[in-house]
């Protein structure tokens, strides 16, 4: 098989799929705030994609060894699962005409997100986009996640395909370095963030939507 050939597609969910990463940044900052911490948008920035415990020694190193990482994590997930209960998940523009585009040509299509697996089925779920997904790979399904490898070549894996015949899309710094390293066609979608010169190094395209991404499909005529 051609190394060019791309028969699969691979998803970071949070800020590609659904629009919960503004969220995340709002609770990640309350959260820290209710234990006395003033978080900024830009320490939250730094931890974006990244494993639990790659996130908690970056953390460490902004407040300090005695950061609870652990009890404000927890605080955080129940600030934002409080505010989703309330006023639904948002989704990313194209996203169902980008997974019906992916459908009718046969594509394989596989997430690869940092949040845990079943927490992840939920929220697919509940926009309703689960039934077009081959795979769901969690990150609680790998001993490295994100920025390491290990995600992308498990989902890869799950899909029956080498990493070189994936694309991978993603938001996040991080998710683009796991990606890369994992030998997928990297594709970024910014949502917070744009790409800063050395992402720009990894990246086959940049397009600003998931339906404008299609258009990587159809440079490769898959």
């Amino acid at each position: 098989m051609s190394k060019n050939k791309i028969m699969g597609a691979v998803f970071d969910m949070d800020g590609v799929l659904i629009d919960t990463e503004k969220l995340y940044v709002r609770f990640w900052k309350q959260s820290a705030a209710d234990f006395g911490y003033n978080m900024t948008d830009e320490n939250v920035f730094g931890i974006r994609s990244l494993a639990r415990k790659f996130a908690n020694v970056k953390l460490k190193e902004m407040f300090g060894e005695e950061f609870p990482c652990a009890e404000v994590r927890e605080h955080r997930t129940e600030l934002l699962d409080a505010y989703i209960a309330e006023h639904g998940i948002e989704i990313k523009k194209g996203l169902f005409t980008m997974l019906g585009y992916l459908r009718e040509k046969g594509i394989k299509i596989a997430v690869a997100t940092a949040t845990p697996k079943e927490r992840a089925v939920r929220k697919l779920e509940e926009i309703g986009a689960l039934p077009y997904f081959d795979v769901v790979v969690g990150g609680d399904m790998v001993h490295n996640g994100k920025p390491e490898p290990d995600i992308y070549l498990m989902a890869a894996a799950e899909l029956g395909l080498s990493p070189e015949n994936c694309a991978a899309f993603e938001d996040s710094p991080n998710g683009i370095k796991a990606a890369y390293s994992a030998g997928c066609h990297t594709v970024m979608i910014p949502d917070l963030t744009p790409p800063d010169e050395e992402i720009m190094t990894m990246l086959s395209a940049v397009y600003t939507s998931l339906d404008e991404a299609i258009g990587f499909f159809e440079d490769r005529r898959c």
